[in-house]
């Protein structure tokens, strides 16, 4: 829905940003995320999870923990995280349809309100994090690169 837009973004945000930083192999702490997207640790952990069991992201504990992507990033689609933090098309069937005031509302703003719906999603379908990686690179935006391992003693 629409209306869930501010948790939709979170999600593509989050993923976003594990991809862009994790890199081959690597993981990016919760805390991390949280602060470059200017969120609570707390307030962005259902939506961790709710990626993590969707199998989107991956997650490791420890002190060297954090999330890494679950699967190649040009194999998650962004409708896919949005209806993993939505509940897609499962959770919209679920949801009590708001009753509108008058019949023109019925008539006009509902069937447009779910063509939008429709049409935001058919677009996220077809875009992946591989995309909005391309589109970071070409803005400039360098990932960061691990540091060397440094054997001197």
């Amino acid at each position: 829905m629409l209306l869930r837009r501010d948790r939709a973004m979170t999600a593509v945000s989050i993923v976003l940003d594990v991809a862009f930083h994790a890199g081959r192999g690597g993981t990016v702490p919760a805390g991390d995320i949280a602060e470059r997207l200017g969120e609570a640790r707390r307030g962005i952990e259902p939506v961790l999870q709710a990626l993590s069991r969707a199998g989107l992201l991956g997650s490791t504990r420890g002190p060297k923990g954090g999330y890494r992507l679950g699967r190649a990033a040009r194999d998650i689609r962004l409708s896919a995280v949005v209806e993993a933090v939505t509940g897609g098309a499962e959770a919209a069937e679920g949801e009590a349809v708001p009753v509108a005031p008058s019949p023109l509302q019925a008539a006009v703003t509902v069937p447009l309100w779910a063509e939008l719906e429709a049409a935001l999603m058919a677009t996220l379908g077809e875009l992946t994090v591989a995309e909005l990686l391309r589109r970071a690179a070409a803005q400039g935006l360098r990932r960061p690169t691990p540091e060397a391992l440094n054997f001197a003693i």
